[in-house]
């Protein structure tokens, strides 16, 4: 690590030691401004994230599909891969005939020979013998948990994996895991405009000491400014097509982020620290996966981990109102 290496936790209360923000990698080579792809440069802001502390570094074989695993397999090579907390996922497959809809028309699949086939396949695309955590992307409705979860044990008793994690499920679903193996972290969206798991999911993790990594803790970008209407948005980019991002949403929208600028200001910082650090203040174990692939944006998403919001700054952030438009 380097000297500037931004303050840490663990992955839950029995998993090693990360950076309190990470880094979420899906946007480097998937669904977002898909001709604004630069593995040059993507690789280089995985180094720079290792080298601000920024450890936890999540991907998935859906994503590209298959060549995000790569990316960051190839950014890993040699000493850095020792140096990185590495996640994947599997249990989402691009259905025959492409994605059509957008990334919300992915097909689940939890059989336990697809998860069995999935993590080998991750290992050599990452270039690696063992992640560190492996996800389940979604729960298969047509598989039960426990037989999914077994699969996704039985990495970790192969060494494959250190531990095994699931994404955007219930309390319920955790429980039925937890019978089979323990789950070390849950792993679903969590913003200023998104947070349906601070009801009961996030306080069911925290009081078991399961880490909680939210997904999207920026608002897909939104909160962190970047985007006054719909033509801010690259040609293409799967978020043109979900309902928070049209002209009459984002227009509504626009009120959230100014109070979101506003305490901001207070403190010297950037919309998008005062975004994350709010994610961050929502339980220890919490840890945002911000996406990005420019060297700035990432520099400032871990920079919020210096920032402390104080009860007023939280107050006023809780008290913001619902979005409009729906997150899909």
């Amino acid at each position: 690590m380097s000297g500037s290496s931004i303050r840490t936790t663990t992955l839950g209360a029995d998993g090693p030691e990360i950076g309190v923000v990470g880094l979420g990698c899906m946007g480097m080579s998937h669904a977002y401004d898909p001709n604004g792809r630069d593995d040059e440069t993507s690789v280089g802001v995985i180094h720079q994230a290792l080298d601000l502390g920024v450890t936890l570094i999540d991907t998935a074989d859906v994503y590209g599909p298959f060549t995000n695993e790569e990316l960051v397999g190839r950014a890993l090579g040699g000493a850095r891969r020792d140096r990185a907390v590495l996640a994947t996922k599997v249990g989402l497959v691009v259905p025959e005939g492409g994605l059509g809809s957008g990334a919300a028309a992915l097909a689940r699949n939890g059989r336990p020979e697809h998860i069995r086939a999935g993590i080998d396949a991750s290992l050599r695309r990452l270039g690696t013998d063992h992640v560190d955590l492996y996800q389940l992307h979604r729960v298969d409705p047509e598989v039960p948990i426990e037989e999914s979860w077994g699969a996704m044990a039985e990495a970790v008793a192969a060494g494959k994996a250190r531990a095994i994690g699931l994404s955007e499920v219930g309390v319920d679903e955790i429980e039925r895991a937890q019978a089979v193996h323990p789950v070390a972290s849950v792993q679903s969206e969590l913003s200023l405009w998104t947070r349906e798991a601070l009801d009961e999911v996030l306080p069911y993790c925290e009081s078991r000491g399961i880490a909680f990594l939210p997904f999207s803790p920026l608002g897909r970008g939104f909160l962190a400014g970047r985007f006054s209407g719909s033509q801010d948005l690259p040609a293409d980019d799967w978020r043109s097509t979900l309902p928070r991002f049209q002209a009459d949403a984002l227009a509504a929208n626009q009120a959230i982020v100014e109070t979101v600028r506003k305490v901001a200001e207070r403190h010297g910082a950037t919309p998008a620290q005062v975004a994350l650090a709010w994610t961050v203040a929502q339980g220890r174990y919490v840890v945002p996966i911000p996406g990005t692939k420019t060297p700035k944006y990432l520099a400032d998403n871990a920079g919020a981990a210096a920032l402390t919001l104080d009860a007023a700054d939280l107050a006023e952030l809780d008290a913001l109102p619902t979005p409009t438009g729906s997150r899909y």
